[in-house]
Protein backbone atom coordinates (compact mmCIF):
# COMPACT_ATOMS: atom_id res chain seq x y z
CA UNK A 1 0.00 0.00 0.00
CA UNK A 2 1.49 3.47 -1.06
CA UNK A 3 1.17 5.55 2.61
CA UNK A 4 2.39 8.91 1.31
CA UNK A 5 -1.09 10.19 1.61
CA UNK A 6 -1.90 8.68 4.83
CA UNK A 7 -3.03 11.66 7.35
CA UNK A 8 -3.62 11.02 10.87
CA UNK A 9 -6.57 13.60 11.04
CA UNK A 10 -8.38 11.25 8.73
CA UNK A 11 -10.37 8.49 10.57
CA UNK A 12 -10.49 5.17 9.46
CA UNK A 13 -13.55 4.30 7.23
CA UNK A 14 -16.22 2.45 9.11
CA UNK A 15 -16.65 -1.29 8.17
CA UNK A 16 -19.64 -1.25 5.73
CA UNK A 17 -21.98 -3.86 7.82
CA UNK A 18 -21.24 -3.58 10.88
CA UNK A 19 -20.49 -1.20 13.81
CA UNK A 20 -18.07 -1.92 16.87
CA UNK A 21 -21.09 -0.84 18.90
CA UNK A 22 -24.55 -2.08 18.55
CA UNK A 23 -27.69 0.75 17.88
CA UNK A 24 -30.31 1.68 21.09
CA UNK A 25 -32.99 -0.63 18.52
CA UNK A 26 -30.63 -3.41 17.29
CA UNK A 27 -31.97 -5.11 20.81
CA UNK A 28 -35.64 -5.45 21.95
CA UNK A 29 -36.65 -3.63 24.86
CA UNK A 30 -35.27 -5.72 28.03
CA UNK A 31 -38.17 -7.41 29.73
CA UNK A 32 -36.68 -6.47 33.67
CA UNK A 33 -37.30 -3.22 32.35
CA UNK A 34 -41.04 -3.59 31.25
CA UNK A 35 -42.56 -7.36 32.25
CA UNK A 36 -45.00 -7.39 28.93
CA UNK A 37 -42.13 -5.82 26.97
CA UNK A 38 -41.76 -9.24 24.80
CA UNK A 39 -45.62 -10.18 24.26
CA UNK A 40 -46.49 -6.64 23.16
CA UNK A 41 -43.73 -6.78 20.55
CA UNK A 42 -44.56 -10.01 19.39
CA UNK A 43 -47.92 -8.78 18.95
CA UNK A 44 -46.56 -5.86 17.04
CA UNK A 45 -44.28 -7.97 14.59
CA UNK A 46 -47.61 -10.27 13.91
CA UNK A 47 -49.66 -7.21 13.07
CA UNK A 48 -50.71 -6.65 9.29
CA UNK A 49 -49.38 -3.23 9.62
CA UNK A 50 -46.17 -4.25 10.12
CA UNK A 51 -45.52 -6.61 7.20
CA UNK A 52 -43.45 -4.99 4.38
CA UNK A 53 -45.73 -3.55 1.74
CA UNK A 54 -44.15 -5.73 -1.15
CA UNK A 55 -44.70 -8.84 1.48
CA UNK A 56 -48.35 -8.48 2.60
CA UNK A 57 -50.22 -10.04 0.39
CA UNK A 58 -53.60 -9.04 1.52
CA UNK A 59 -52.66 -5.35 0.98
CA UNK A 60 -51.28 -6.08 -2.74
CA UNK A 61 -54.70 -7.74 -3.25
CA UNK A 62 -56.88 -4.92 -2.19
CA UNK A 63 -58.64 -2.71 -4.35
CA UNK A 64 -55.88 0.22 -3.59
CA UNK A 65 -53.05 -1.29 -5.00
CA UNK A 66 -54.59 -1.95 -8.08
CA UNK A 67 -52.45 0.07 -9.89
CA UNK A 68 -49.76 -1.57 -8.55
CA UNK A 69 -50.96 -4.60 -9.79
CA UNK A 70 -51.13 -3.23 -13.05
CA UNK A 71 -47.61 -2.04 -13.39
CA UNK A 72 -46.16 -5.65 -12.11
CA UNK A 73 -48.42 -7.42 -14.60
CA UNK A 74 -46.49 -5.44 -17.33
CA UNK A 75 -42.93 -5.15 -15.91
CA UNK A 76 -41.99 -8.50 -14.97
CA UNK A 77 -42.85 -10.02 -18.49
CA UNK A 78 -41.04 -7.77 -20.05
CA UNK A 79 -38.04 -7.92 -18.14
CA UNK A 80 -37.67 -11.21 -18.83
CA UNK A 81 -38.58 -10.92 -22.44
CA UNK A 82 -35.99 -8.36 -23.20
CA UNK A 83 -33.80 -10.68 -21.19
CA UNK A 84 -33.90 -13.40 -23.40
CA UNK A 85 -33.51 -11.42 -25.89
CA UNK A 86 -36.91 -12.07 -27.74
CA UNK A 87 -37.37 -9.02 -29.94
CA UNK A 88 -40.51 -10.11 -32.19
CA UNK A 89 -43.22 -12.45 -31.87
CA UNK A 90 -45.85 -14.14 -34.24
CA UNK A 91 -49.04 -14.51 -31.61
CA UNK A 92 -51.03 -17.56 -32.38
CA UNK A 93 -54.55 -18.22 -31.48
CA UNK A 94 -57.53 -21.02 -31.81
CA UNK A 95 -59.59 -23.54 -29.78
CA UNK A 96 -58.26 -24.99 -26.73
CA UNK A 97 -60.97 -27.83 -27.89
CA UNK A 98 -59.45 -29.05 -31.06
CA UNK A 99 -56.94 -31.48 -29.92
CA UNK A 100 -54.17 -33.91 -32.12
CA UNK A 101 -55.98 -36.30 -34.41
CA UNK A 102 -55.21 -39.23 -32.31
CA UNK A 103 -56.90 -38.01 -29.33
CA UNK A 104 -59.71 -36.50 -31.28
CA UNK A 105 -60.10 -39.73 -33.12
CA UNK A 106 -59.81 -41.92 -29.73
CA UNK A 107 -62.93 -39.79 -28.62
CA UNK A 108 -65.13 -40.18 -31.46
CA UNK A 109 -64.26 -44.30 -30.98
CA UNK A 110 -65.03 -43.63 -27.17
CA UNK A 111 -68.75 -42.00 -28.03
CA UNK A 112 -69.30 -44.48 -30.42
CA UNK A 113 -68.63 -47.65 -28.29
CA UNK A 114 -71.15 -45.46 -25.63
CA UNK A 115 -73.81 -44.54 -28.72
CA UNK A 116 -73.94 -48.47 -28.96
CA UNK A 117 -74.76 -49.53 -25.41
CA UNK A 118 -77.39 -46.23 -25.39
CA UNK A 119 -78.41 -45.93 -29.13
CA UNK A 120 -81.68 -43.68 -28.30
CA UNK A 121 -79.35 -41.30 -26.30
CA UNK A 122 -79.50 -37.53 -27.60
CA UNK A 123 -76.94 -36.61 -25.82
CA UNK A 124 -74.52 -39.05 -26.67
CA UNK A 125 -75.61 -38.19 -30.28
CA UNK A 126 -75.07 -34.61 -29.88
CA UNK A 127 -71.25 -35.41 -28.39
CA UNK A 128 -70.39 -37.63 -30.84
CA UNK A 129 -71.41 -35.40 -33.54
CA UNK A 130 -69.31 -32.37 -31.90
CA UNK A 131 -66.55 -35.18 -31.68
CA UNK A 132 -66.74 -35.65 -35.53
CA UNK A 133 -66.68 -32.16 -36.05
CA UNK A 134 -63.54 -31.22 -34.04
CA UNK A 135 -61.71 -34.24 -35.43
CA UNK A 136 -62.69 -32.61 -38.64
CA UNK A 137 -60.76 -30.01 -37.60
CA UNK A 138 -58.12 -31.87 -36.08
CA UNK A 139 -55.24 -31.80 -38.90
CA UNK A 140 -55.28 -27.99 -38.05
CA UNK A 141 -53.34 -28.87 -34.95
CA UNK A 142 -50.66 -30.37 -37.27
CA UNK A 143 -50.82 -26.97 -39.13
CA UNK A 144 -49.87 -25.07 -36.73
CA UNK A 145 -47.14 -27.36 -35.16
CA UNK A 146 -45.64 -27.58 -38.34
CA UNK A 147 -45.87 -23.42 -39.24
CA UNK A 148 -43.82 -23.25 -35.65
CA UNK A 149 -41.36 -25.06 -36.93
CA UNK A 150 -41.07 -23.26 -39.88
CA UNK A 151 -40.83 -20.06 -37.77
CA UNK A 152 -38.06 -21.67 -35.36
CA UNK A 153 -36.01 -22.82 -38.18
CA UNK A 154 -35.85 -18.63 -39.51
CA UNK A 155 -33.68 -16.34 -39.55
CA UNK A 156 -30.42 -17.53 -37.14
CA UNK A 157 -31.90 -21.03 -36.43
CA UNK A 158 -33.44 -22.35 -33.28
CA UNK A 159 -31.24 -20.12 -31.04
CA UNK A 160 -32.45 -17.17 -32.49
CA UNK A 161 -34.79 -15.30 -30.38
CA UNK A 162 -35.39 -12.45 -32.27
CA UNK A 163 -38.53 -13.79 -33.67
CA UNK A 164 -40.79 -16.26 -31.57
CA UNK A 165 -44.08 -17.96 -31.02
CA UNK A 166 -46.18 -16.69 -28.56
CA UNK A 167 -49.14 -18.26 -27.59
CA UNK A 168 -52.26 -17.70 -24.87
CA UNK A 169 -50.20 -20.74 -23.19
CA UNK A 170 -53.31 -23.22 -22.92
CA UNK A 171 -53.94 -26.30 -24.59
CA UNK A 172 -55.43 -27.37 -28.62
CA UNK A 173 -54.54 -24.81 -31.30
CA UNK A 174 -52.21 -22.90 -28.46
CA UNK A 175 -50.48 -25.93 -27.78
CA UNK A 176 -50.18 -27.22 -31.24
CA UNK A 177 -47.92 -23.89 -32.12
CA UNK A 178 -45.85 -24.04 -28.97
CA UNK A 179 -44.89 -27.98 -29.61
CA UNK A 180 -43.59 -27.15 -32.84
CA UNK A 181 -41.40 -24.24 -31.14
CA UNK A 182 -40.87 -26.64 -28.92
CA UNK A 183 -39.65 -29.47 -31.08
CA UNK A 184 -37.44 -27.38 -32.96
CA UNK A 185 -35.28 -26.67 -30.10
CA UNK A 186 -36.30 -22.80 -30.06
CA UNK A 187 -38.00 -20.58 -27.51
CA UNK A 188 -41.74 -20.28 -27.05
CA UNK A 189 -43.61 -17.86 -25.02
CA UNK A 190 -47.09 -18.63 -23.12
CA UNK A 191 -48.89 -16.19 -21.99
CA UNK A 192 -51.56 -17.31 -19.09
CA UNK A 193 -54.48 -15.85 -17.28
CA UNK A 194 -55.16 -16.39 -13.30
CA UNK A 195 -58.86 -17.46 -13.88
CA UNK A 196 -61.66 -19.09 -11.03
CA UNK A 197 -61.14 -22.31 -12.09
CA UNK A 198 -57.36 -23.91 -12.43
CA UNK A 199 -55.69 -24.02 -15.53
CA UNK A 200 -52.59 -25.29 -16.68
CA UNK A 201 -50.14 -24.16 -19.04
CA UNK A 202 -48.75 -26.75 -21.95
CA UNK A 203 -46.07 -28.30 -21.17
CA UNK A 204 -44.53 -27.15 -24.42
CA UNK A 205 -44.22 -23.56 -23.32
CA UNK A 206 -40.82 -22.58 -22.25
CA UNK A 207 -39.99 -22.62 -18.57
CA UNK A 208 -38.46 -19.29 -18.30
CA UNK A 209 -40.94 -17.61 -20.80
CA UNK A 210 -44.25 -18.57 -19.60
CA UNK A 211 -46.04 -16.01 -16.97
CA UNK A 212 -49.18 -16.09 -15.83
CA UNK A 213 -51.14 -12.34 -15.91
CA UNK A 214 -54.14 -11.18 -13.06
CA UNK A 215 -55.38 -8.73 -15.72
CA UNK A 216 -56.81 -9.51 -19.08
CA UNK A 217 -55.85 -6.38 -20.31
CA UNK A 218 -52.39 -6.43 -19.39
CA UNK A 219 -51.76 -9.78 -21.33
CA UNK A 220 -53.47 -8.30 -24.27
CA UNK A 221 -51.25 -5.52 -24.21
CA UNK A 222 -48.20 -7.57 -24.35
CA UNK A 223 -49.29 -9.92 -27.07
CA UNK A 224 -49.78 -7.18 -28.87
CA UNK A 225 -46.50 -5.38 -28.32
CA UNK A 226 -43.66 -7.43 -29.99
CA UNK A 227 -46.19 -9.05 -32.74
CA UNK A 228 -45.36 -9.04 -35.88
CA UNK A 229 -48.33 -11.02 -37.30
CA UNK A 230 -51.57 -12.43 -35.79
CA UNK A 231 -52.48 -16.49 -36.89
CA UNK A 232 -55.93 -17.11 -36.17
CA UNK A 233 -56.92 -20.67 -36.49
CA UNK A 234 -60.62 -21.91 -35.85
CA UNK A 235 -61.83 -21.24 -32.27
CA UNK A 236 -64.91 -19.49 -29.99
CA UNK A 237 -64.75 -16.80 -27.98
CA UNK A 238 -61.56 -15.94 -26.83
CA UNK A 239 -60.54 -16.26 -30.43
CA UNK A 240 -62.86 -14.44 -31.84
CA UNK A 241 -61.83 -11.89 -29.24
CA UNK A 242 -58.12 -11.35 -30.11
CA UNK A 243 -59.23 -11.67 -33.54
CA UNK A 244 -61.50 -8.79 -33.82
CA UNK A 245 -59.53 -6.44 -31.18
CA UNK A 246 -56.50 -6.40 -33.38
CA UNK A 247 -58.35 -5.84 -36.40
CA UNK A 248 -59.97 -3.26 -34.92
CA UNK A 249 -56.78 -1.68 -33.90
CA UNK A 250 -55.55 -1.70 -37.18
CA UNK A 251 -58.76 -0.44 -38.87
CA UNK A 252 -58.61 2.43 -36.94
CA UNK A 253 -55.06 2.98 -37.15
CA UNK A 254 -54.57 2.53 -33.61
CA UNK A 255 -51.70 0.55 -34.18
CA UNK A 256 -49.18 -0.29 -37.31
CA UNK A 257 -51.00 -2.47 -39.84
CA UNK A 258 -49.48 -5.90 -39.40
CA UNK A 259 -50.69 -9.15 -41.17
CA UNK A 260 -53.54 -11.10 -40.06
CA UNK A 261 -53.87 -14.57 -41.46
CA UNK A 262 -57.02 -16.89 -41.22
CA UNK A 263 -56.34 -20.31 -41.15
CA UNK A 264 -59.22 -22.67 -42.40
CA UNK A 265 -61.61 -20.66 -44.76
CA UNK A 266 -64.31 -22.61 -45.32
CA UNK A 267 -64.72 -22.19 -41.23
CA UNK A 268 -64.18 -18.97 -41.14
CA UNK A 269 -66.37 -17.73 -43.84
CA UNK A 270 -68.84 -19.40 -42.06
CA UNK A 271 -68.47 -18.50 -38.86
CA UNK A 272 -68.03 -14.83 -39.91
CA UNK A 273 -69.56 -13.78 -43.00
CA UNK A 274 -67.54 -10.52 -43.99
CA UNK A 275 -69.18 -9.87 -47.25
CA UNK A 276 -72.40 -9.06 -45.46
CA UNK A 277 -70.87 -6.56 -43.37
CA UNK A 278 -69.45 -5.20 -46.15
CA UNK A 279 -73.01 -5.07 -47.67
CA UNK A 280 -74.97 -3.93 -45.03
CA UNK A 281 -72.57 -0.86 -44.88
CA UNK A 282 -71.18 -1.52 -41.26
CA UNK A 283 -67.50 -2.13 -43.33
CA UNK A 284 -65.83 -0.67 -45.75
CA UNK A 285 -64.98 -2.72 -48.87
CA UNK A 286 -60.76 -1.95 -47.92
CA UNK A 287 -61.57 -3.91 -44.64
CA UNK A 288 -61.78 -6.99 -46.74
CA UNK A 289 -57.89 -6.26 -47.15
CA UNK A 290 -57.04 -6.29 -43.26
CA UNK A 291 -56.63 -10.32 -43.53
CA UNK A 292 -56.10 -13.08 -45.66
CA UNK A 293 -56.69 -16.78 -45.52
CA UNK A 294 -54.51 -19.96 -45.59
CA UNK A 295 -54.79 -23.38 -45.30
CA UNK A 296 -51.15 -25.04 -44.79
CA UNK A 297 -48.17 -24.17 -42.78
CA UNK A 298 -46.43 -23.27 -45.72
CA UNK A 299 -49.07 -21.01 -47.11
CA UNK A 300 -48.67 -18.98 -44.25
CA UNK A 301 -45.17 -18.52 -43.45
CA UNK A 302 -45.25 -17.14 -47.80
CA UNK A 303 -47.83 -15.42 -47.35
CA UNK A 304 -46.14 -13.41 -44.34
CA UNK A 305 -42.85 -12.95 -46.16
CA UNK A 306 -44.45 -11.78 -49.10
CA UNK A 307 -46.56 -9.11 -46.89
CA UNK A 308 -43.61 -7.87 -45.37
CA UNK A 309 -41.54 -7.41 -48.93
CA UNK A 310 -44.43 -5.45 -49.98
CA UNK A 311 -43.90 -3.65 -47.27
CA UNK A 312 -40.00 -3.18 -47.24
CA UNK A 313 -39.78 -4.28 -44.01
CA UNK A 314 -38.35 -8.03 -42.51
CA UNK A 315 -40.15 -10.02 -41.20
CA UNK A 316 -37.74 -11.24 -38.67
CA UNK A 317 -36.35 -8.28 -37.60
CA UNK A 318 -32.58 -6.74 -37.86
CA UNK A 319 -29.55 -8.50 -36.71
Amino acid sequence: MNNKHIRPEVPQPPHPHHRREALPWAQPKPRAEEPQGPAKLEAILKSPSYRPAIEDVDFLDGDDARGVRLQLDYLKPDRLLKAHGVQHSIVVFGSTRIVEPAAAKLKVEQLQADLQTSPQDSEIQRRLAVAERILAKSHYYEVAREFSRLVAEAGGGPKDSRLVIVTGGGPGMMEAANRGAHEAGTKTVGLNITLPHEQYPNPYVSPELCFQFHYFALRKMHFMLRARALIAFPGGFGTFDELFEILTLIQTRKIKPLPVVLVGEAYWRKAVDIDYLVDEGVIDVEDRELFWYAETAQDIWEGLLCWYERNGQSLIGQE
